[in-house]
């Protein structure tokens, strides 16, 4: 026979165990959906007004050009720091740094090579005026040589001038230095031994000279045109021995018969004496 089963019996062991893990389960897993389920709903209502607040803010310019960075607002239950964040939300928070910092490095390699070539350019253009101000100076240095000798040679020149003016001037200026007498016999226009020795002494010392003249005067006794050819003989018998013997220019000679003239004297007062014979003044 049957028996009936007792109500108030105790119930199984492993009953007891499987309610027991439904009853962790089940908040366990409400807890796990809930974040997810709050985070995929605050990146979805916050995208629009992350792109409002760029848009309000792309007025605004920095380094880049480029409105900067807003700070992240609070999504989820969590907030920025989310133990379950996954990785398309990482992804999504950094990618906009790792644009502006790829940005600024762009930036900063263009900014090294525009001051670098503003340097090479200062570089050239500090060489260039450095070039200019060397030519400079040596072409004040070459102008500074040649007014020296243009001044040099202006002195020379005027040093010159003054010699020829002095001998210009004295050129018609001269004073006797040696006088010599040459005596003849009365017809005779030979030179005796006497006359070429008081010569030879006379003529050694114009020997060497410059802007010297000789003045050859003869005189001969007697009277009228006899006279003046008989003292001209004389004088060119002293005129040749001096040009034949001692090389003396004809052009620094002068010769002139005087005939019968009477003799000079130094005495103012005293009366000119006519001689007898012929003479030869030099």
């Amino acid at each position: 026979m049957a028996q009936k089963a007792e109500p108030n019996a105790l119930p199984n062991l492993e009953e007891v165990i499987m309610n027991n893990r439904l009853l962790f389960a089940l908040p366990l897993a409400a807890v796990l959906a809930f974040p997810a389920a709050a985070q995929t709903t605050s990146s979805d209502q916050n995208a629009p007004a992350a792109s409002q607040q760029t848009q309000s803010n792309s007025t605004d310019s920095n380094a880049t050009g480029k409105a900067p960075l807003a700070p992240a607002p609070r999504e989820g239950f969590w907030g920025r720091v989310n133990p379950f964040a996954r990785k398309n939300y990482v992804k999504r928070q950094t990618e906009p740094i790792r644009d502006r910092v790829n940005e600024l490095d762009e930036l900063t390699s263009t900014n090294s090579k525009n001051i670098k070539d503003t340097d090479q350019r200062a570089q050239a253009g500090i060489k260039l005026a450095s070039d200019k101000a060397n030519e400079a100076d040596q072409h004040a240095v070459e102008a500074g040589n040649k007014a020296t000798a243009a001044q040099q040679s202006a002195q020379q020149v005027t040093a010159r001038v003054q010699t020829v003016e002095t001998v210009v001037g004295n050129i018609d200026q001269y004073k006797a230095s040696n006088q010599t007498e040459i005596r003849f016999r009365p017809g005779q226009t030979v030179l005796s031994k006497n006359a070429k020795d008081a010569l030879d002494t006379m003529a050694s010392g114009v020997k060497g000279q410059r802007g010297y003249i000789i003045e050859v005067q003869g005189f001969s006794s007697g009277k009228g045109q006899t006279a003046i050819t008989t003292s001209q003989k004389m004088a060119e018998s002293v005129v040749r021995y001096l040009v034949l013997n001692h090389e003396i220019p004809v052009y620094r000679i002068y010769l002139v018969g005087m005939g019968n003239a009477p003799a000079p004297s130094t005495d103012e007062n005293a009366k000119s004496k006519r001689i007898s014979g012929g003479r030869v003044e030099i």
